[in-house]
């Protein structure tokens, strides 16, 4: 009703006064609610990584700056018996928190799997030519600066493509991206990503332990078993994702690694049949509702959605609005002292990402998205043509958190190379957002100019000589 949307606290659902956020106090009127549809939006998730890597870089280069250091540089130690944990702040959040982000990185990969773009092989051809561009060319244009120079292994920076700036970015132009393009970026994002957590597994990877690789290896054997026999307990695989998460850490590959296998164990088909599970619902409602029933009403609903898309929604807030803010705020601080602007002005591994960002990206996935489209394996996203497809591959540049992550792993030993990476993400990003947003605005559909979209069995009906009349 009008009056629960306008006026939430006249709604009779209350038993005596409405919660916080829908009562009629100016701190939730002006700033609960809005905040909390704000965050609703799609590009959201951006607007607030780009202002938390804005403070990080005012924080570091304030009076304040040693505190910057002293807090992401904290001691935090878990101790149980005689096994002990001992990492910095930024170290738990690199390597604990980021493992979230990753455990719903996998379970997007496993959706499109299943039931998305990469079911389909020919919807996926193009994404996934895209992404292995993508991927390629930018390592290579890196590579051609770095070669046998100390910044070498630096290579796998600037193949990341920021899920959440680059769809955020898709979505400030609304119903001019066709919803086909807004999903080729997607997918290709995703394969994108699933391209640099392996390149992290295989080429980022310290000393290995292999006692501790192999409790890894029974513990993933252990929720294999699981999967298999059946077994639907939230609390049970959360255990089990913690165990793998703590012997992956311990063994030397980096833990986030966990998170992904996690995500991807993680079923993407409902418990139920849907159809059944509505029926069965719809019975239950036609006398009216017990307690009891309510609650088997709640069960239904639940069960009859896939796993994968109901961890999403419950990971999703806290993947976008705490984790990823936070790694931000602790990666993304540079002193940006006028002798390493400097520097990084000149560097090979500077230039070797921005190059690779704004350049390798477009360059590569539009070049790779042609072959497919030409040699008739993969096909371009209905309502986009070229122009526009160029737009969107530069925006796949935005190579913000992933590209930061790796940067930490690839120089983590050299703090100048880490810096000078650094100032190269962040100035690839920030060139590829303006250059492909650019692009998309010029050759982006207005609406006047867009045609209803017709799937190729429409089109076949309507136009059955395949003479292409409209």
């Amino acid at each position: 009703m009008p009056t629960d949307l306008n006026e939430p606290w006249k709604s009779p659902v209350w038993r005596t006064r409405p919660a916080f956020l829908y009562s009629r106090k100016s701190l939730a009127r002006y700033v609960g609610r809005p905040a909390a549809e704000f965050l609703k939006i799609e590009p959201a998730a951006g607007v607030v990584l780009v202002a938390c890597a804005v403070v990080a870089l005012v924080w570091a280069n304030s009076p304040w700056a040693a505190s910057y250091q002293a807090v992401w540089g904290m001691d935090i130690t878990i101790r149980i018996g005689s096994f002990e944990l001992h990492h910095s702040l930024k170290d738990w959040i690199n390597d604990g928190l980021m493992a979230v982000f990753f455990f719903v990185v996998g379970m997007e990969i496993k959706s499109e799997i299943v039931s998305g773009e990469l079911r389909q092989v020919r919807n996926a051809v193009a994404p996934v030519a895209g992404a292995v561009g993508g991927m390629a060319v930018p390592a290579l244009i890196y590579a051609a600066f770095n070669a046998g120079g100390e910044g070498a292994g630096g290579w796998g920076v600037p193949m990341a493509t920021d899920i959440a700036f680059a769809v955020g970015v898709l979505a400030l132009f609304g119903s001019r991206i066709p919803s086909a393009a807004k999903v080729f970026l997607l997918t290709l994002a995703i394969v994108d990503d699933l391209g640099a957590i392996a390149v992290i597994a295989v080429f980022y990877t310290d000393d290995l332990s292999m006692p501790w690789l192999a409790a890894a290896g029974a513990i993933l054997a252990v929720a294999i078993g699981l999967r298999v026999l059946n077994v639907w307990s939230g609390p049970v695989y959360l255990v089990v994702g913690i165990s793998l998460w703590l012997a992956v850490l311990e063994s030397g590959i980096h833990a986030t690694i966990a998170g992904v296998a996690m995500g991807l164990l993680i079923s993407a088909k409902p418990l139920l049949d849907p159809h059944a599970a509505h029926a069965k619902a719809q019975e239950l409602a036609k006398d009216g509702l017990t307690l009891g029933e309510t609650e088997r009403l709640v069960r239904l609903t639940r069960d009859a959605q896939p796993p994968t898309q109901r961890l999403q929604h419950a990971n999703h807030p806290f993947s976008s609005f705490v984790v990823l803010p936070l790694f931000a705020l602790a990666n993304a601080g540079v002193v940006l002292s006028g002798d390493l602007m400097a520097a990084a002005a000149t560097s090979a591994v500077t230039i070797g990402i921005v190059l690779g960002l704004v350049v390798g990206k477009a360059l590569g996935i539009t070049a790779a998205v042609w072959i497919a489209v030409r040699t008739g394996a993969g096909r371009l996203p209905e309502g986009t043509r070229w122009p526009l497809l160029t737009g969107i591959a530069a925006v796949a540049g935005i190579g913000f958190t992933v590209a930061l992550f790796i940067t930490e792993l690839a120089f983590h030993d050299t703090a100048l190379l880490t810096d000078e990476a650094k100032i190269g993400v962040l100035a690839g990003s920030f060139a590829a957002a303006l250059i492909g947003s650019a692009i998309i605005a010029c050759t982006a559909p207005r609406e006047s100019e867009r045609q209803p979209e017709v799937d190729e069995e429409d089109a076949a009906e309507l136009d059955p000589a395949g003479t292409g009349a409209r």
